[in-house]
Parts: structure tokens; sequence; C-alpha cells
């Protein structure tokens, strides 16, 4: 199979949605990481050191458009073989058989994944956006300790805290936010390896189990974030 036809074959679609998601899954842990600094250090030193550095890294610069690429990608062959599987459905096909064969979130992948863009753009918004073009008066600069000597870098802490300790809502829609990344994620992590091929019997129980967690770790860990904010403050 050329790759032209490969790439226009179902499975050529499914294989690069897989690899596209599980690649987005690496930056999404990165993201986490660094975005729990919030809740370490009120000072905010910690995590504007962590914006600081993906902000000037220039391996950071390269990633950021390939990343983008592959969100893009992921969305539109997300997007294809959604209708193509509408499209491939009998028509007069059992609800019954179609709910005990599958889960409730495979079976709305698509929907989790367009409220997430949802969540996405509400999130570009109120800070990539600002951070990168407009700009924000409580991104003032400010000096950090960072190895032994000051370094002026802008005050992202006090961009994302503020936001948080001001609206209530918003936190509440992070908390919704998180909770979809984590189903959306529970079901296309062991989905993308059974793609590539680990889908036997051991291998898909074990990539199953695996998923829930990182399903409960994406969940908890961007839902404790606005939460803390909303207690402490």
């Amino acid at each position: 199979m050329s790759k032209g036809s490969f790439l226009s074959a179902s499975i050529g679609r499914k294989f690069m949605m897989s690899v596209t998601g599980l690649f987005l899954i690496m930056f999404i842990t990165v993201h986490l990481c660094l975005n729990l600094f919030l809740i370490f250090d009120d000072t905010g030193d910690l995590f504007n050191m962590a914006a600081h550095f993906m902000a000037t890294n220039p391996l950071i610069k390269i990633i950021e458009p390939v990343l983008a690429l592959g969100f893009i990608i992921h969305l539109i062959w997300s997007l294809i073989l959604t209708i193509q599987n509408m499209k491939a459905r009998p028509v007069k096909y059992s609800k019954t058989q179609q709910t005990s064969n599958s889960t409730w979130v495979s079976r709305n992948m698509i929907i989790l994944g367009l409220l997430i863009i949802v969540f996405l753009g509400i999130h570009l918004a109120n800070f990539f956006w600002k951070i990168k073009f407009t700009g924000d008066p409580l991104l003032a600069e400010v000096q950090v300790m960072q190895a032994g000597s000051l370094v002026t870098m802008e005050n992202a802490y006090a961009l994302v805290a503020t936001m948080f300790k001001t609206s209530v809502p918003i936190c509440l829609l992070y908390v919704l936010g998180g909770c979809l990344l984590g189903l959306h994620i529970s079901h296309g992590f062991w989905s993308a390896f059974q793609t590539i091929g680990l889908n036997n019997d051991i291998w898909r129980k074990r990539l199953n189990v695996l998923a829930k967690i990182f399903g409960w770790i994406f969940a908890v860990g961007f839902s404790i974030i606005p939460i803390y904010f909303m207690i402490k403050f």
C-alpha cells in the first residue's frame, strides 16, 4: 500500500489520529506538571519560572507549531472518521446492541472532543492570547531569583491566580474542562495503542487500566488547581 493510499484509508487515518493523540497527551502531561506549581508556591515564583522557560526555550518554540499541526490533524481526522462511521452504520442499528458493545465515553468521544475544543478556546483567550499577543496589566514584569541571579520575566502567575481568585464560574468551568479531558483521554489512550497494534487480550486489559489511571490523573490534576483557589482565597 502506498503512502497516499494508506493515509486515505480508514486504518491510516486511525493510525495518524492515534499518533497525534499520544503526542498531545505527552504535551498535556508536561502542561499539567507545570500548572501544578500554581498550588505549590503562593509567591508565584515557581510558576513564573516555568512559564518563562516555556516562553523562551528554543525547543519549545519549535514544538509549538508542531503541536498546533498535530491538534489540527487529530481534530480533522476525528471528524472524518466519525462521519464515515455514521454513514456506515445501518439505519435500524439496535441501540441496545450498541450500548452493550461499547461504553458511553467511546460512543461520545466526538462530543467530548468538541466540548474540550470550546473549553480550549476559552483557555487560550484567557491566557495564551494575552501572554503572546495583547498583553495585560497583570503581566507586568517581576524579578525572580533563579540560579543565584535575578531574572526579569512576565508575572504569569498574577494573571492566572487573579482570574481564579475573582471568578467562581471560571473555576467551575475549569473543573468541568478537567473532567471532560480526563474522560476523553481515558478512552483515547488505550484506543490509540490498540490501533497501533497492542490489541491482544493481555495488553488490552493493561492499557485499559492504565488509561483509567491517566484519566483520573488529568481530571483530578487540572480540577484541583481552580478548587485550590476557590477554597484558599
